[in-house]
Parts: structure tokens; sequence; C-alpha cells
């Protein structure tokens, strides 16, 4: 299937749609706190994304029951919110996206819950920063696979962690997963020739441990093997016509982290 290109008005209802994921964060990052369940989370982005006149395009996504992903400690991604109680220093990951006239918007973040170990704090932190060292690398007339070889190499220069290798970030637009399949791995120099009109969604999953997963008897949620804490950060940014970037899924389009890289965004969709 070809990558799907964006005009800047296409862009701009996804940009819409990104906006309600990123407000959906901070809502969740303002309430999320111990002996809160997974399930009220949930209730929470249902809650905005009615508000926002959204619709979710996690719940039914092939039989999903829920508004968004919910995944904590050694549960790395897909978990489903339900009565799980929140603890002090749980490491807890949520994924959620919004479509608005069609067009999707989808990102994820990991926090610490209260006092947590260092170790998980440094497991988070690396995970972010190389979303943002991925974001950074794969700019206009970079290759696809330049976007993986930065994660990879940026992860692995700050210690021993696993990089999941069976999941990855992907395109994104008028579906939540479209071509192409980005690796957050691997040699750099290959695949498409990023382009004005790609949009595409990043989202680096670590573990502390072995990178080894499997899934659990619900059918979604990943696990590492060796019961591991995992980490998972993912934006959705474009190319504007322009050929600068911009962080659909931020609330001010990745300005301020892509300006330690020395990128300057678009002001197409500011």
């Amino acid at each position: 299937m070809a990558i799907q290109l964006k005009d800047l008005d296409q862009l701009k209802v996804m940009r819409r749609a990104g906006i309600v994921v990123a407000e959906i964060h901070q809502l969740i990052r303002d309430a999320i706190k111990p002996g809160m369940t997974t399930s009220a989370l949930d209730a929470i982005a249902s809650a905005h994304i009615k508000r926002s006149g959204a619709t979710s395009n996690f719940l039914n996504y092939h039989g999903f029951p829920a508004t968004i992903c919910v995944s904590v400690n050694d549960e790395i991604v897909h978990g489903i919110p339900g009565p799980r109680v929140i603890n002090e220093g749980d490491v807890v990951s949520v994924d959620c996206g919004a479509i608005i006239d069609g067009w999707h918007g989808d990102a994820a973040f990991s926090v610490g819950i209260g006092a947590i170990d260092a170790q998980d704090q440094k497991l988070m932190d690396v995970c972010e920063e190389s979303m943002w060292v991925g974001i950074a690398a794969g700019k206009n007339g970079a290759r696809l696979s330049d976007i993986g070889f930065a994660i990879e190499q940026y992860v692995v220069s700050q210690g021993k962690y696993g990089i999941l290798l069976e999941y990855g970030g992907h395109g994104i637009g008028t579906e939540m997963h479209q071509e192409p399949h980005v690796l957050n791995f691997g040699k750099a120099g290959n695949g498409p020739t990023i382009t004005a009109g790609m949009a595409l969604a990043i989202e680096p999953m670590i573990t502390r441990g072995s990178a080894k997963t499997k899934v659990l008897a619900d059918e979604w949620t990943v696990v590492s093997v060796d019961q591991s804490r995992g980490a998972h950060f993912e934006h959705s940014y474009t190319i504007c016509p322009d050929g600068k970037p911009f962080v659909l899924t931020s609330l001010d389009g990745g300005r301020a982290e892509l300006a330690r890289f020395g990128v300057e965004i678009s002001d197409l969709l500011a």
C-alpha cells in the first residue's frame, strides 16, 4: 500500500485531532494518583473525546473494549482498563487517540506514580528522549530507517534496555495505522524518503530487561517475559508543505523539545 500524503487542509484537521489527544494526556497526568482504577482514567478520556466532538479510534478497534490503553509496570502496551488499582511506585503507560472528521491523532506517555525507583524514572526518561531523537532524525529528505537508527543508538548509549522488536511506529492519517511501519532499531539510510505530507507516529517501547514479550490471555496486553518494567512514549508528527516538521499531538507542536536539536518547526499549523 502506498504512503498517504496529506495537504495542508488535511493536516489542519489532523492537528485538531492531535490537540484533543494532547488535552487527554494533560487531564490524565493531572488526575492520576494512587488508589485510582485504570478504568477511571478511561472515563476521563472518554468524557473529553465526547466533549470535544471527536470519536475514539481505540474503542472497538479490532474488538478493543476501551477508549485508551493503560499498561502498568511489566505491561508495556495495549493494557485494557478495568478494576486494577494504581499504586504508589507504579509505572503507568497511557496510549490514546481521537478522530475528527475522519482524521486521526495518536500519542502515548509513561508516568511514575508518587515516589518511584530511580531506575524506573531513568527508563521513562530514556524512552521519552529516544522518541524526540527519532522525530528530530525524521526530517524532510531523510530516509525512514534513519528514525529507528537514531532511536536505537540513543537507547543503547544510555544503558542495557530491551527495545521491543515486534512493535513500532506507523503512518497515520485517515486510519490510525497505515504504511509505513516505523522500526525503533536498524541501520540508517534505508526505506522511503521522508517528504512533505507524510505523517508518522513515532513510538519507542523499551524495558529494563529483556526485549522478549508475550500477549496475555486477554489477547491484548503485551508484557515483558522477564517481568521487567517497561515504558512507552509516542507522538504523531508531520512534514509540512514548507519542509519543516510539526508534532501534531504536542500542544506546542514540538517547538520546545525539537529546538534542543536545532530543529525549527513549521508555523503553518501553529
